[in-house]
């Protein structure tokens, strides 16, 4: 996520932190660098330059705190003024009235209908009833690629084949709403150019029929500044309440996130960070511009963790781990867990420094690597996993055929296994000693 920006700044930094006296000479040399980053990811030429001069004007004008480096001082100006930038905190959903409306509204190809599936599905985890419309008549495969969504999620999808009148769709989802009692709708609608009009003036009459509490332009972060004109023009339009920036998990230069909210005044409210429907978070400007410069987001990282983990499958692990039970069929349960936190790469870059501590190391082959053993582990039968001592030649030549590996690289990760098996004896028998001893009895859980 910013991987290009995020390392553009670091190497600012590095002469930033370096200073040991303020002088609008030095600062704005130093500053330079940082204003040729943000141009390189696509942000508005406008707001750079303002950011920098707000930056400048900052730390020119500040006393340095004595127990403070004055470059120090200087990044965390730089970390303030892109809060602000990003637009200082979360913006929620402002939902009222039953049954509350929300308009997805975008480009072509910017991820609306994934987006509607996915904003469903966090409202569902909170408390709600969402019902999902499918009001885009234009594209073929829409309406089915929505309800493909309401099936993954169990989540009601209204749908009307073969109507091409969008407001009589419209209609017709309110009225199947009440009955149904779905307190939340979200309209999916067609995708457009902003320059089509004559899409566009459709939209603007389909907002005044169902009165939306929320209309979010869905933009596909990719698409650098560019964003800002478009979101400029459906703004215009239709007042937008705000937006979903989509693919930030890919290689975005982040101009569109770092524009937006400066150039239209109009919050950014979630963020799509992968393809999976759990792949969309709230976005926080505070820990968004720490990720940017690399001071990690350990908040959101432990928010993952307790939405994905099951903290009563991780408690039967670690009862099992205290007495020396660790077995295949466990390794392949805290595999599974890990997996649902997402991959490595983004793992790592909440961590602070993550992102430079793994430069140059390969994460999609640690991430293959785990995948075969997964592959491994599942071509065993349970009672080989586990009772791991009765895998022979045979056998193991049976599962690595099965599994797509070599002999060596099974009897590499059974190596692996047995090493974390003994390592988790030991520990049981310590805890056992200092619960014995009177000693603390809690033990680290598992993921």
């Amino acid at each position: 996520m910013f991987d290009s920006l995020s390392s553009k700044l670091q190497n600012a930094f590095k002469n930033l932190r370096g200073l040991v006296k303020i002088s609008e000479s030095n600062v704005s040399d130093s500053l330079r660098e940082v204003r040729l980053a943000l141009l390189e990811a696509d942000v508005n030429f406008k707001v750079a330059r303002d950011f920098i001069e707000k930056v400048k004007v900052q730390a020119v004008g500040q006393e340095v705190i004595q127990s403070i480096q004055p470059g120090q001082q200087i990044v965390k100006i730089i970390h303030d003024e892109l809060v602000k930038l990003l637009g200082s905190e979360n913006a929620g959903l402002q939902l009222s009235g039953n049954p509350a409306c929300i308009l997805m509204v975008g480009l072509h190809g910017s991820g609306k209908t994934t987006s509607s599936g996915k904003l469903a599905r966090l409202l569902h985890k909170q408390g709600r009833s969402p019902l999902l419309v499918a009001a885009d008549v234009y594209r073929p495969a829409a309406m089915d690629q929505l309800e493909t969504l309401g099936k993954q999620l169990d989540l009601p999808v209204f749908l009307k084949r073969g109507e091409t009148d969008v407001l009589k769709i419209a209609r017709e989802a309110l009225d199947f709403a009440r009955t149904q009692n779905r307190n939340t709708l979200i309209f999916d609608t067609a995708g457009r150019l902003q320059i089509d009009e004559v899409l566009v003036q459709e939209l603007v009459h389909l907002r005044d029929l169902i009165k939306p509490q929320e209309i979010l332009l869905v933009l596909d972060s990719a698409t650098g500044q560019e964003a800002v004109n478009v979101a400029t023009h459906f703004d215009q339009a239709l007042n937008i309440t705000g937006s979903i920036l989509t693919r930030l998990d890919g290689d975005a230069r982040g101009g569109a996130a770092l524009s937006l909210k400066s150039v239209t005044g109009k919050p950014i409210k979630f963020a799509g960070v992968g393809e999976k429907l759990a792949d969309f978070e709230a976005f926080h400007p505070e820990r968004m511009a720490s990720r940017i410069l690399g001071m990690g987001d350990v908040v959101s990282l432990v928010e993952r963790a307790a939405e994905s983990v099951d903290m009563e499958e991780a408690q039967r692990l670690e009862e099992r781990m205290k007495r020396g039970q660790f077995t295949l069929q466990d390794f392949l349960d805290q595999l599974r867990q890990m997996k649902k936190l997402g991959s490595l790469e983004s793992l790592i870059g909440m961590l602070p420094g993550g992102a430079e501590a793994v430069k140059g190391t390969d994460l999609t082959k640690q991430e293959k690597e785990f995948r075969q053993m997964e592959g491994m582990i599942c071509g065993m039968t349970p009672k080989e996993r586990d009772h791991p001592e009765i895998l022979n030649a045979r056998r193991r030549q049976r599962i690595a055929k099965g599994s797509g590996v070599s002999v060596t690289q099974l009897n590499t990760m059974l190596n692996k296994f047995y090493e974390m098996q003994q390592m988790m004896k030991k520990m049981g028998k310590f805890q056992k000693m200092l619960s014995r001893m009177g000693g603390p009895k809690g033990g680290g859980r598992p993921f």
